[in-house]
């Protein structure tokens, strides 16, 4: 019998040997156990509540309930792990799912499976509209939103309170509706000698985001109503126009120069009672706290003070075509468990991107009742172009080159153009 069994085990391994060719069979092991192979990102800051602690406890509790099938998770950091996949796709060991930045590049390879060939019909539909949508190419989703978040302007309300912004016996806080009001804000601030009335961080971290922001608020944005990339349009010139004159133009944006400030560098000035107005997404929340600076969070004013879709952020799963999907669909369908979801997004004050794990939040108080307002913006909100393979290059180019648009005597339409004809020629357009 000993030598059967050896007999058998030889067979095995010469077919997962053959079948290594066509799908990399690292994930069976032993008695028909099948191993998925999942990189995922971590989203914490320190050790301590790093990502892996929570991907650890995930399968685990899969494992549990599918036996047979096991879990292994490796966590990177988000400055290599996208770097990470790609390197195992090139060298044919792709991981059976990848929770990384962007997913267009491997659709358009075909390497991926759709969204319907993965996942259970419940889970499917419980995605939020806009995220799914923003998972397609062609209307067909490859990218499955893992976590979401919104942007919201943030104020010191002592600073604004102390220079005259919000009157001292309002008990609504500041409700400003249009970009005069903030104009109007920034001066008082100043005058009140605030160091920086308004951080405009349009350095290298995260000028996407910010230039996305003031965009959609000047009614405009990095595409048109067809998909096609229009960030030279009319809209888009005007909102760096009155960011050039209104707010640089006036010295509203403080000592540094909003090409060279960075993203996390403008969150700390606010944490030190420095700045009195910026941008920001749900973690500078905790970060302000911590601190002991009160923060009051409105929605970014728009130029006209009519209303205009908000920026969202999402960042994505993808399944890669290993010969797994029964597994990696079972997988899939257990991570999107409204639990699993926000457990998830209350750890790291991000938002659900399931219709169930919103309405789990929205119910919710506690800590939980912070992030209504950013949640109350994910619907509606518009997303990066992530569904084009040319993003990430127009992305770069908008890093390196859009805080030109807004120095003193620069010309916003010259900028816009060379940046947008850089971006329609690499889609093709």
């Amino acid at each position: 019998m000993k030598g059967r069994y050896l007999s058998l085990a030889a067979i095995g391994a010469a077919l997962c040997t053959t079948a290594a060719t066509l799908t990399g069979c690292a994930g069976v092991t032993g008695d028909n156990e099948v191993t998925l192979r999942v990189v995922a990102a971590d989203y914490g800051d320190n050790p301590k509540n790093s990502s892996t602690g929570w991907w650890k406890d995930l399968a685990a509790g899969f494992e549990k309930t599918h036996p047979g099938t096991k879990v292994e998770v490796s966590v990177y950091n988000w400055s290599e792990v996208d770097a990470k996949v790609a390197a195992m796709v090139k060298a044919g060991k792709a991981p059976d799912i990848a929770q990384i930045g962007a997913y267009a590049d491997y659709a358009a390879a075909g390497k991926l499976y759709t969204a319907d060939e993965i996942l259970s019909v419940k889970t499917e539909a419980d995605f939020l509209p806009a995220l799914a949508d923003a998972g397609k190419i062609r209307r067909v989703q490859y990218g499955m939103p893992f976590v979401a978040s919104t942007r919201l302007l943030f104020y010191n309300e002592k600073l604004l309170g102390d220079a005259g912004v919000i009157p001292k016996d309002s008990k609504a806080g500041w409700q400003p509706k249009s970009w005069a009001d903030l104009e109007a804000a920034a001066k008082k601030l100043k005058a009140a000698g605030v160091a920086t009335p308004f951080a405009l961080p349009l350095g290298r971290e995260e000028a996407q985001a910010e230039t996305m922001m003031w965009m959609l608020a000047g009614g405009g944005g990095y595409t048109d109503n067809e998909e096609a990339y229009a960030i030279d349009s009319a809209e888009n010139v005007k909102t760096f126009e009155f960011l050039r004159d209104k707010l640089v133009g006036q010295g509203l944006t403080g000592p540094n120069e909003p090409a060279k400030t960075d993203r996390q560098a403008a969150f700390d000035a606010f944490t030190r009672g420095e700045v009195g107005m910026l941008n920001g997404h749900p973690t500078l929340i905790k970060q302000a706290a911590e601190k002991g600076v009160k923060v009051g969070m409105v929605p970014l004013p728009t130029a006209d003070g009519t209303d205009h879709p908000t920026m969202g952020v999402a960042d994505w799963i993808m399944a890669f075509k290993n010969g797994r999907r029964a597994q990696s669909g079972k997988f899939l369908d257990y991570l999107y468990e409204t639990k699993n979801v926000t457990a998830f997004t209350g750890k790291y004050d991000l938002l659900p991107v399931t219709t169930s794990g919103y309405r789990a939040v929205e119910s919710a108080g506690g800590s939980a009742a912070q992030l209504k307002t950013f949640l109350q913006a994910l619907p509606n909100a518009r997303l990066y172009p992530v569904g084009k393979k040319s993003w990430a290059g127009v992305s770069e180019d908008v890093k390196q080159n859009i805080g030109r648009a807004v120095q003193p005597g620069a010309q916003p339409a010259k900028v816009l153009e060379g940046i947008a004809t850089a971006a329609r020629t690499a889609d093709g357009r």
